[in-house]
């Protein structure tokens, strides 16, 4: 499906490097780090929004449909709920039915102002899903969440990809707990190397390398 070989990203100083990362149909992967260690670069790079690095990003043929939910829901404040979702969606029986899987059939008429961050990230996560498409990258989707709704969503994220068997999942997190409950192979982003450790059962691969 998709193919990254990283070489070096950089700002002022080296961020990312020596990353080798496969994403194939049906993969859940959850890159975990702390603040400022690149977690949001690399996915950046995954969904091709940040091509300013060395290395390569090769897609299969056809290439594979992705959709990004960001931290922030960005949703346009002067239409409701089924406006922002009809923008990338014509079909409004399959927006619906979105709003209904993730539990805002309710809130169909509603304003972003009118919503939670909580619903606003599920009105996102709607967003994404009506594109159809066969990769999903989520950065931090439960990020500001207080627990109970981050319980909630993290809930829904699952429903989701059991539906989805075939729809890949690439999300950043910094919770290692968080990530493992969606099923996802977790590997920790190094903020010292910009090298991606592997999993322990994974040791005998080359280092500095994720492998998925």
């Amino acid at each position: 499906m998709l193919e990254i070989a990283l070489e070096r990203k950089s700002y002022d100083a080296t961020l990312l490097c020596d990353i080798h990362l496969t994403i194939s149909p049906g993969d859940r992967l959850a890159l975990v780090g702390p603040s400022g260690s690149g977690k949001t670069t690399l996915l950046n790079i995954i969904g091709g929004l940040d091509r300013a690095f060395s290395g390569q990003r090769r897609l299969a043929d056809p290439e594979p449909g992705i959709a990004y939910m960001f931290q922030e829901p960005r949703l346009l404040p002067w239409r409701t709920v089924m406006e922002n979702l009809r923008l990338v969606c014509a079909d409004r029986s399959l927006v619906l039915d979105l709003l209904d899987e993730v539990g805002l059939l309710d809130a169909a008429n509603r304003y972003p102002r009118e919503l939670s961050l909580g619903m606003a990230r599920r009105v996102a996560l709607a967003r994404a899903l009506a594109l159809e498409p066969d990769l999903l990258l989520l950065d931090e989707p439960l990020v500001s969440l207080d627990p109970a709704t981050a319980e909630r969503m993290l809930g829904l994220v699952h429903r989701l990809l059991e539906r989805r068997p075939r729809m890949a999942l690439v999300m950043v997190s910094h919770d290692l707990a968080d990530a493992a409950r969606i099923g996802a192979r977790v590997h920790q982003i190094d903020p010292q190397s910009g090298q991606v450790l592997l999993p322990s059962e994974e040791k005998s691969a080359s280092a500095g390398q994720l492998l998925v």
